[in-house]
């Protein structure tokens, strides 16, 4: 796309230093704002972050209301039981700050938008699919772009009491939002086009909001920078060929659906004296199932084979993934999965829970897929696939070599060429 086009970004998450969410918000930032010339609209305790990398580009900050701070504090106690959080009661206690947000996107830009300053508007987060954008009311004259939105997996049959210590008996909250937000609903109708993070959350779109498939397509809401990727890999894999020691690697927070203790326990049942090579698995992370984990190896006898690193710097995550051989990650309710998508850039096979975003990333050329039926098959299924590995190091290497190739895919550069992709439809459509 010619690089006249005018762009403006509403990302209210965008921090290049933060995790998760905000994070993503920047990378989408950094890589759209080579396609064109482009305004961000972000929220102000962005600003510190972003000043020293962007202290010229053209951004604009919301500035919070005098109780915003306070408002949060509260939330969090209310939505805080025994170290976590109760993430769909808190979502819902704190739309009305995204709706100030949103309020003052369309105030300062609403009149700029209507007269034609801008060729495309872009919304990004939050990336749940249950919030109005108010400014796309505007777009009279140019493309109004939602997304990628993603989220809403519901927990598998076999997991409902896993589901129930991570609050899911409050996720009715989230098909309110339909009935209740106003604009909700016009939003994703309105909208030139919808990028969905999932194939799951692709389908509740078309289904749930009639967004038909000629303004819906797929973008994945994470993706991988150019030098996370491995540069060496076939080096790495000669060196390591003849190693007796197969190193595993879970990255991610400590909290039941993660599924760390199913990985735990599916190491336990292995018999370590049919395999070929030892095992050792680092768990990157920490949270509030940290404590139990630990006491978990020790009572199942294998805390020698487990060392906890704890929390770590995302840039500080690489070398631990190029340390490993295997990334295993029995997550049974994932969004993105930014993590599996790293551990292939790194040449790493995958094995993981076949419900969400990491099970569209992994396919039998480059890992495993494990349904997720119960955790009592989970376990023995991780176990089996552990073993398989650990006794047939020439599939190890294939499958390593086809991660690599697989997640070139799932470059920050691709995800902008698909952005770019759409951004020359809708603006051939808008003249």
């Amino acid at each position: 796309m010619p690089n006249n086009k005018k762009i403006l970004l509403i990302i209210e998450s965008c921090n290049p230093d933060w995790a998760s969410v905000p994070l993503v918000g920047y990378n989408f930032f950094a890589s759209i704002r080579e396609l064109g010339d482009v305004t961000l609209v972000t929220h102000a305790r962005n600003e510190k972050f972003l000043t020293p990398r962007h202290g010229h580009d053209d951004i604009a900050y919301i500035r919070p209301g005098r109780l915003e701070h306070y408002y949060y504090k509260l939330i969090e106690r209310l939505t805080t039981f025994k170290g976590r959080v109760i993430w769909p009661l808190y979502h819902v206690l704190s739309y009305p700050m995204y709706y100030f947000f949103d309020r003052a996107v369309a105030q300062q830009f609403g009149k700029r938008v209507e007269q034609g300053e801008f060729d495309i508007v872009h919304a990004l987060t939050p990336m749940m699919p249950r919030y109005p954008v108010e400014i796309s009311k505007s777009c009279k004259h140019c493309a109004f772009i939602l997304g990628p939105v993603n989220g809403g997996v519901p927990f598998p049959e076999g997991f409902k009491s896993r589901g129930r210590r991570e609050f899911s008996q409050f996720n009715f909250f989230r098909s309110l939002g339909r009935w209740l937000i106003p604009n909700y609903v016009s939003t994703y109708r309105n909208a030139s086009w919808v990028f969905a993070g999932s194939e799951y959350t692709q389908h509740w779109v078309a289904k749930a909001l009639k967004v038909p498939s000629s303004r819906l397509s797929l973008l994945f809401e994470n993706a991988v920078n150019d030098d996370f990727y491995e540069s060496h890999l076939e080096q790495k894999l000669t060196s390591r060929k003849n190693e007796k020691i197969l190193k595993l690697i879970f990255s991610g927070r400590l909290v039941p659906y993660k599924g760390a203790d199913m990985l735990i326990r599916a190491i336990a049942a292995l018999s370590f004296e049919e395999a070929d090579i030892a095992l050792h698995l680092t768990v990157v992370g920490d949270g509030p199932e940290r404590t139990m984990l630990e006491s978990l190896a020790k009572n199942l006898g294998v805390e020698q084979k487990i060392e906890f690193i704890g929390w770590i710097k995302q840039d500080q995550t690489r070398r631990y993934y190029a340390e490993a051989d295997l990334f295993t990650f029995p997550s049974v309710r994932e969004f993105g999965g930014a993590v599996v998508m790293e551990a292939m850039a790194l040449g790493l096979p995958c094995l993981v829970v076949d419900n969400g975003g990491i099970g569209e990333y992994v396919d039998s050329s480059c890992g495993v897929k494990i349904a997720p039926h119960n955790e009592a098959y989970v376990i023995e299924q991780f176990s089996l696939a552990i073993k398989n590995y650990a006794n047939h190091r020439d599939l190890l290497t294939q499958h390593s070599q086809a991660a690599f190739e697989k997640s070139k895919a799932f470059s920050w550069r691709a995800k902008a060429q698909q952005v770019d992709d759409v951004y020359r439809a809708v603006s051939n459509t808008a003249d």
